[in-house]
């Protein structure tokens, strides 16, 4: 556990002392969310992590909302192959085309599920039957990487075509859109909803 030496209070240790890390773990990682919208931003940017640190994406965020129209799923899926090549040379993204193409992919399939099951939220948060998961986990070496649940989304949403989207990005949005609770113990945020 971590005590920020600004904030006096203990903090799960992944987050450091990055002012936009340390804001990001007190105010939004764990925190139930039921928003489409945020719920397709923070699918995007699970998928955008793939192979890299999670502060790379978080500080390349409010770029990802400029290229991608404020994560406007009904917009992004009109992109074509013109757009994900502007978008593969933007600097302030991950400029890897296949996580650019696999957005625009993403965002159509989007649109079919929240169809199909009347929103993203409804679709997501049943897989844990629509209650966030408390863990008490003591020690970051605890949480695990994917959970039956999470590979259970992985299949599902690879079904229905979605790319990125494998058992461990599936948990990492679970942990972030606050389905399930794995603040540490002794974390100041452990088992709180704000």
């Amino acid at each position: 556990m971590q005590a920020s030496a600004s904030a006096s209070v203990v903090r799960c240790p992944w987050c450091g002392e990055d002012p936009l890390y340390v804001a990001y773990h007190d105010q939004e990682w764990g925190v139930p969310c039921h928003d489409d919208r945020k719920l397709f931003e923070l699918l995007i940017l699970e998928g955008a992590q793939a192979g890299l640190s999670w502060i790379t994406v978080l500080r390349k965020r409010e770029n990802y909302r400029r290229a991608f129209a404020g994560f406007d799923p009904e917009r992004i899926a009109r992109f074509d192959a013109q757009d994900v090549e502007r978008l593969a040379g933007d600097p302030g993204i991950v400029r890897n085309r296949l996580k650019i193409a696999a957005t625009v992919t993403n965002a159509r399939r989007y649109l079919e599920t929240r169809e199909r099951f009347g929103s993203f939220d409804h679709y997501l948060w049943r897989f844990i039957d629509g209650q966030p998961r408390r863990n008490h986990w003591r020690n970051l070496s605890e949480v695990p990487a994917e959970t039956p649940e999470s590979r259970a989304m992985s299949k599902d949403l690879i079904r229905q075509g979605y790319k990125f989207v494998g058992p461990t990005i599936c948990y990492a949005l679970m942990q972030a859109a606050g389905l399930v609770d794995d603040h540490l113990i002794g974390c100041f945020r452990s088992g709180t909803e704000r």
